[in-house]
């Protein structure tokens, strides 16, 4: 099954206490369903009592259903690794057993050649000490767990997020990856006052989206930036270009010839100077980017020239974790 067919798919992963990887992987876009369950063992039956003995062969685990159209397998390999310890032989933080070893269970030769090629490459990271030990094993019946378990994270919010803290998960996970960002919420995105704007913004972030300043030339992060990602407003988060339609422009201000969600571009006329310019504007963020000139290469002729002040960027391999999994096919050339 091809994974641009569109078809729902499956993936089958174990990462210790199925509630946080149920709550890890469910916030992806393009995960239409996450249960928490047991697999890997022979016994056809099993209860949470039962698979806690250790004495079952099964582990906790969570299935997990995808529109491959949105996320991809590969992807769902990527932000699993980046929420476990896969250096662990003896289960996962707290919880110890053999129940809690971690595993990805592919469901076919290819999600195989996918799981062997993402340890391969979390071992290569050179992010941990140890060796990874995260097996691959052929996916074999699931069985879903208890009701209670599946909404466990929502009926009981205090508790869980007690146990994550607790256990040394996010602890671990920061120390090896650094703070996650929250996922992307840039659509409900409400506008904060200016003294906590002054707060969150470097002296440069303020004065450019806020006071409309104009950073110096030559001398930003962005203007010669070639990674691939996408590229969102430092105030709301909201995406507005991509590093597909990024060019040097000789001017020494990261410069683009479109951007990458139209209706999140506000331009009105800006007089200032005397000569009539056309100012660029972030619809949710209303923060002053730069301007835009008809003086850019094909195919749209236009120049997209901005303050890198005013500008986050998203590298590709972030983006899913992030909430910007739904622009990952705007990196890919016309």
């Amino acid at each position: 099954m091809s994974e641009q067919s569109g078809e729902l798919r499956l993936a089958t992963l174990a990462g210790g206490c199925f509630w946080c990887v149920q709550a890890d992987l469910e916030k992806l876009p393009g995960v239409t369903a996450v249960v928490s369950g047991y697999t890997g063992g022979s016994e056809p039956e099993a209860d949470y009592e039962l698979v806690c003995s250790g004495r079952t062969g099964h582990r906790e685990a969570v299935q997990v259903t995808f529109d491959p159209a949105r996320v991809t397998y590969a992807q769902i390999l990527d932000v699993f690794l980046r929420h476990i310890d896969p250096t662990d032989p003896e289960g996962q933080f707290a919880d110890r057993g053999p129940q809690y070893r971690t595993a990805i269970f592919y469901h076919d030769a290819e999600q195989k050649r996918q799981a062997e090629a993402a340890l391969a490459k979390v071992s290569a990271s050179g992010r941990f000490a140890d060796p990874v030990v995260t097996e691959i094993l052929p996916a074999a019946f699931f069985i879903p767990a208890e009701n209670y378990h599946q909404t466990y994270i929502r009926d009981h919010k205090d508790r869980y997020a007690r146990y994550r803290h607790f256990s040394g998960r996010d602890s671990f996970l920061e120390s090896v990856w650094g703070r996650p960002q929250a996922p992307a919420d840039w659509r409900r995105f409400v506008r904060p006052d200016p003294t906590r704007l002054r707060a969150t913004l470097s002296p440069l972030q303020y004065a450019v989206t806020q006071e409309e300043a104009t950073e110096p030339p030559f001398d930003n992060a962005s203007w010669e930036h070639k990674a691939a990602g996408i590229y969102v407003d430092v105030v709301s988060g909201e995406p507005l270009f991509a590093s597909r339609d990024k060019f040097d422009s000789g001017t020494g201000w990261p410069s683009f010839t479109r951007p990458l969600v139209p209706e999140n571009i506000v331009t009105r006329e800006d007089t200032r100077l005397g000569t009539p310019r056309t100012e660029v504007r972030s619809r949710h963020g209303d923060s002053h980017l730069g301007h835009v000139f008809p003086d850019g290469p094909a195919p749209t002729g236009l120049r997209y020239c901005l303050n890198a002040a005013a500008l986050r960027f998203v590298p590709r391999e972030d983006m899913v974790a992030a909430g910007y999994g739904e622009f990952l096919d705007a990196l890919e050339t016309d």
